[in-house]
């Protein structure tokens, strides 16, 4: 039995996602229907610069938050 992680669906979808709109725009240059990958590449890049920069928020939030806890605690990490 594999147990999954919260988030773990989320995950698989993007994945799923970012993957079928690569799969477009990798057909779209073949085709050489630069209208369409420019299209294509401008989404791709949207949601990776969102993954980003919501990775760079969490990392930002536990970093605060944990400098916070040892201030409180007299330098003394919970």
């Amino acid at each position: 039995m594999r147990i999954e992680s919260p988030g773990y669906a989320g995950f698989g979808y993007a994945r799923a996602f970012l993957g079928a709109r690569i799969a477009r725009f990798t057909a779209a240059r073949r085709r050489q229907d630069l209208g369409a990958s420019a299209i294509e590449l401008a989404i791709i890049t949207a949601i990776l610069v969102g993954l980003a920069v919501a990775v760079l928020v969490i990392i930002n939030t536990i970093v605060t938050n944990r400098a916070n806890e040892i201030n409180s605690n007299n330098g003394k990490i919970p």
